[in-house]
């Protein structure tokens, strides 16, 4: 059992800032106050924002707000009514009053946004809004509350209440003052472009609001600069910095805490909650406010990103930024020393040594050999250790030191725990393994091995391990090595620290059941009690979609599978006339349709890694007959309404990589406990995953076009039936015949 995990979320992503909403801040950017008569149907809990208007009898009911010729009806005139969405909207508002957690899926097009909305401005509780993704945060905050503000009081000329909502982003999307002008004192940019950059942001500050970065259009997304100005929380010294009451995040964190809705995503929130239990409950751990309820909307994303937020992940790359924070503070402080630079310098030597030791491979891998490791490599694990030991003691021993070197010091020993715990505990509900990424190269360069890739020469450690710089080129052009530990199941994690904790969960999504049922997500997540509800989506599946899969390819798993798929995708676009998606469960196998049909296809192609994501949509939105190749990062998360989408390809069943560490640390654990990990595990994640990619095609009443799986093991195979009973009910098809029928007919 996992329990309490070791400093959680340190090296993660920072949590959390804010866009927030109250009266006098109604005028920033990214602010909003929602003005709105609120009927209360329970008390507020122990977590109670601002009071709000006191409900009269003329305030509609749920029924009478959705229902044809309601409140909404007479608000937009495009509105249609939609049962379910009426249906989930009265759980959700039971599941408030009653303080009972409910899973539910509806379907795309059935409104969910609005069907959560309405009960949480009704309850009076203060809620946190959790989304999967920056679109969907968006279009709360932008579109959906904006909407419900005109709805229920401009259009009813009553008496508005006052509702104020936070839009949270984390804390490196914001500027910190004090960096900026430490910076300024003494500039270490590089080169002309870091100068330009700095420029537009020192003027920028001295006219925004918020601070939030997204306000520099011009500012680019991997800008190196930024990273040594952001507010993310390692280098923040809290109270005792001297920008402390000017800060955009303390700012935001005490309008935040008066707020009524908070809309967050996922990370945010779990590196929050981490913080919290590595915390131990202290009062003043984390930054979001306390709230009566969660809901958490594509909510079939949180075992992957609990767990992200729950394990630990050591790098050389974060012992560098630690080193390089040290070494800047020092030098602007001028309270550099010959023995505090000798021990930086031995830090980043050691670090590097260490990290290019550890064993030989590509991307992610098991690191099932740490105690053999040891037993090899332990005086350079003990360097390693008393090198950040060392650089800790020194930080100490000075005499008036800054407020920042006392988080220094906390940064160091925190590293010495989680550096320990990765490489030394026994802990059975955690997997241990090795993440490479960055630039390639020789394998001296990117690994830190030799030509076999077996390491170090034993002369070479010897000198290492006497003081001796690393060989030429080890040490330059590297890939940055990750110690990574990740539980293996948060469901007991989950139990324990959240479901237990709130008086109301609500999971929602459209792809969260498996056959009809919560059994997979409700086991995976640790969620044992809870109201469940399937409902249908409010589009006619059977008559916009037909969903095609080809009886006489050969098998997927086969090498001759990917001839006969991209001749079989070639055939499928010249019925379509492109204007399609063709989706992937591997980069290697995109890029090897992708080339087998370059020249083949008189369609525009286009290919993810050839441009950011934002910019191939619009381009394929733009390029009429266009044809998009991609993966996993197409699958959820994309919405391209009308015929510009009429295809929807996708070449095998989207199960999970069985090598992966993760994924096979799961499989072995179900296994080992009397389960089927197939059936169990493997089978239902690859369900929602296709029903994400299938979901891509269908998204309004007016779409129509084919869903293509290459990949015939769902009609051959027994585990087939569980896709098919899961998928909506689409028209189905194995004849190439009737899908030139669906675009001639």
């Amino acid at each position: 059992m996992w329990g309490r995990p070791p400093s959680a979320v340190l090296g993660r992503q920072d949590p959390i800032a804010f866009r927030v909403g109250s009266s006098e801040y109604s005028n920033l950017p990214g602010t909003r106050i929602i003005e709105t008569p609120v009927a209360l149907s329970s008390q507020p809990a122990s977590s109670t924002p601002p009071s709000r208007a006191v409900p009269t009898p003329k305030d509609a009911s749920l029924h009478q707000f959705f229902a044809p010729g309601g409140v909404l009806a007479r608000a937009h005139p495009a509105y249609e009514f939609r049962r379910g969405q009426l249906q989930m909207a009265q759980a959700v508002e039971l599941a408030l009053e009653e303080k009972r957690h409910l899973i539910v899926e509806a379907g795309t097009g059935t409104g969910k946004t609005l069907a959560y909305l309405l009960p949480v401005i009704r309850s009076g509780k203060r809620v946190i809004i959790s989304t999967g993704t920056k679109n969907l945060q968006e279009q709360l905050f932008y579109k959906d509350i904006p909407f419900l503000e005109q709805t229920l009081f401009e259009n009813n000329g009553q008496q508005p209440g006052r509702l104020s909502v936070c839009y949270m982003k984390g804390r490196n999307n914001y500027l910190c003052r004090k960096k900026l002008y430490d910076l300024t004192d003494q500039p270490v940019l590089s080169g002309l472009e870091e100068i330009e950059q700095y420029r537009a942001i020192a003027a920028w500050e001295k006219t925004t609001s918020t601070g939030d970065r997204a306000e520099l259009a011009e500012l680019p997304e991997a800008s190196a600069l930024w990273h040594k100005l952001d507010a993310r929380a390692d280098a923040c010294i809290g109270q005792k910095c001297s920008e402390w009451e000017r800060c955009f995040v303390t700012e935001m964190r005490r309008r935040g805490m008066e707020s009524d809705i908070i809309i967050v995503n996922h990370h945010l929130f779990f590196a929050d909650l981490a913080i919290k239990l590595q915390a131990e409950g202290a009062p003043d751990a984390g930054i979001l406010p306390e709230a009566a309820a969660v809901i958490f909307d594509e909510a079939h994303e949180l075992e992957d990103v609990a767990g992200n937020y729950f394990g630990i992940s050591v790098s050389n790359l974060r012992i560098d930024d630690l080193a390089r924070d040290v070494e800047t503070s020092l030098q602007h402080n001028k309270m550099m020393s010959a023995s505090l630079s000798g021990a930086l310098g031995s830090l980043r030597e050691r670090s590097q040594f260490f990290f290019s030791l550890l064993p030989p491979g590509e991307g992610r891998f098991a690191f099932e050999t740490r105690r053999e490791f040891l037993e090899e490599n332990g005086d350079e694990f003990l360097a390693l250790n008393q090198a950040i030991t060392r650089v800790a003691g020194e930080l100490e021993a000075l005499q008036q030191k800054p407020e920042e070197i006392f988080n220094f010091v906390r940064r160091a020993q925190e590293l010495q725990v989680q550096l320990a715990f990765a490489m030394e505990s026994d802990d059975r509900n955690t997997v241990f393994w090795i993440e490479r990424r960055g630039g390639r190269g020789n394998s001296r360069t990117t690994q830190g091995t030799d030509r076999e890739g077996h390491g170090f020469s034993r002369a070479e450690k010897v000198q290492l391990r006497k003081g001796a710089s690393a060989p030429e080129g080890t040490l330059r052009g590297r890939q940055n090595v990750f110690l990574q530990a990740t539980p293996i199941d948060v469901g007991p994690i989950l139990r324990e620290y959240l479901w237990s904790k709130l008086e109301c969960a609500v999971l929602t999504s459209a792809t969260l059941a498996v056959g009809g049922g919560f059994e997979y997500i409700r086991q995976r997540l640790g969620l044992e009690h809870a109201r469940e509800s399937v409902l249908p989506s409010h589009f006619d599946y059977e008559s916009q979609a037909l969903f095609y899969v080809p009886p006489d390819l050969p098998d997927a798993r086969t090498p001759q599978f990917t001839a006969k798929a991209a001749e079989r995708i070639r055939k499928l676009l010249e019925i379509t006339r492109g204007r399609a998606f063709v989706l992937f469960t591997s980069y290697a196998q995109m890029n090897d349709i992708y080339q087998r049909l370059l020249g083949e296809l008189e369609f525009p192609m286009l290919k993810q890694g050839d441009a950011p994501k934002s910019a191939l949509l619009e381009e394929f939105r733009l390029t009429p007959n266009a044809v998009l190749f991609a993966t996993s990062s197409f699958w959820q998360g994309v919405d391209v309404q009308g015929e510009q989408l009429s295809c929807v390809i996708i070449d095998r069943l989207p199960f999970a990589v069985p090598s992966d560490p993760i994924v096979a640390a799961r499989i072995k654990a179900i296994d080992a406990e009397g389960g089927n990990a197939f059936f169990q595990y493997q089978v239902p994640s690859a369900v929602i995953t296709l029903k994400q990619g299938f979901g891509r095609l269908i998204r309004s009443l007016h779409d129509r076009g084919l869903l293509v799986l290459l990949d015939n093991r769902i009609l051959k195979k027994q585990y087939g039936r569980v896709f098919i009973e899961s998928l909506p009910n689409y028209k189905k098809t194995t004849d190439m015949r009737i899908v030139e029928e669906f675009f001639t007919g």
